[in-house]
């Protein structure tokens, strides 16, 4: 019966391979595509389910809807972190700067020397 079974899949698989081929040839990209997806498979991964807080998965759908709003608003709506000097470089701007890269005056150093 295995034997059967593989023999079965084995000439399944040489039909959609040909069947690709002639639509290779053929210029039909719909019939290729569809033949190429067949031949390589399910790719996509499983599903996770969601979890509560409690780290046992939620069945109903509406009650996974309101997990995931619960879970993105306590993510956005972190406290900002104490140590937030490590962020003041982004709001410093490079015209404030004295000297670029290479030692050499700004404009603005250059402006503020004419007058």
């Amino acid at each position: 019966m295995k034997k059967r079974i593989r023999d079965d899949k084995q000439k399944y698989v040489e039909k959609l391979a040909t069947m690709e081929g002639k639509a290779a040839c053929d210029g039909n990209m719909k019939q290729l595509y569809d033949a190429t997806k067949k031949l390589a498979g399910k790719s996509s991964k499983p599903e996770r389910p969601v979890k509560d807080k409690e780290s046992s998965p939620i069945t109903e759908i509406q009650k996974q809807r309101n997990r995931w709003v619960e879970y993105f608003e306590e993510l956005l709506n972190r406290p900002t972190p104490l140590n937030s000097h490590t962020h003041t470089f982004l709001l410093m701007s490079p015209i404030n700067e004295r000297r670029n890269q290479d030692g050499h005056r700004t404009n603005q150093e250059q402006e503020s020397s004419r007058t």
